[in-house]
């Protein structure tokens, strides 16, 4: 039974995403993401033009933009927005960990890609600032600086990442990504003075 063309392309991204999640952008090459699909080499120039294509067409594939971009966050009430919003980037995060693990390299090391990876995650992060704004005016939410406020969302929705360096601190309770999700919502709420939420 012969592979068809888009089979062939999700298995060439699968094992990118993959690799370079667990070596980096500059510690995979072309050779080990084909091996790793087992699909032959020249395979990545002709669908991705080689392996910058391969990063940029995992994280187009596998970053859901247009989910976040099919909910029009200036007609939800600023709490609705906020909820919603950082439910889905915990969910993200917890979910797919791979492109979690690659976006966070990017940052960190500030590489060539890095351009790439902040042009979708300003968008996400321009929405939360506005809605806090929008909170603000409206009197639903209480902090000095909209870039501290900010600082801090982005904090507790990405601070479940770091949960496995710290497994040893933690009992022995296992929770959902449900519950984090309502539990850092909940936090958030506390530290932006929502009565009831």
């Amino acid at each position: 039974m012969t592979q068809t063309e888009p089979d062939i392309k999700m298995r060439i991204l699968l094992a990118a995403k993959k690799l370079f999640a667990q070596h980096g952008y500059d510690g995979t090459s072309v050779r080990q993401i084909c091996e790793e699909a087992c699909a032959n080499i020249a395979l990545v120039s002709y669908h991705f033009g080689g392996k910058e294509g391969v990063y940029q067409a995992v994280f187009e594939h596998f970053f859901p933009v247009k989910e976040l971009k099919s909910v029009n966050f200036a007609d939800l009430d600023p709490i609705e927005g906020i909820r919603l919003l950082v439910s889905r980037i915990i969910r993200l995060t917890y979910q797919d960990r791979e492109l979690s693990f690659m976006i966070q390299q990017e940052m960190l090391l500030r590489s060539p890609r890095r351009q790439m990876v902040m042009n979708v995650l300003v968008e996400v992060w321009g929405q939360v600032r506005s809605l806090l704004l929008r909170g603000k005016e409206e009197g639903v939410f209480s902090f000095g600086s909209a870039t501290n406020a900010l600082v801090m969302v982005m904090s507790v929705a990405l601070s479940h990442k770091h949960m496995v360096n710290f497994e040893d601190v933690f009992d022995d309770e296992k929770t959902g990504v449900d519950i984090i999700a309502a539990e850092a919502v909940r936090f958030i709420f506390l530290g932006l003075g929502v009565k009831e939420a």
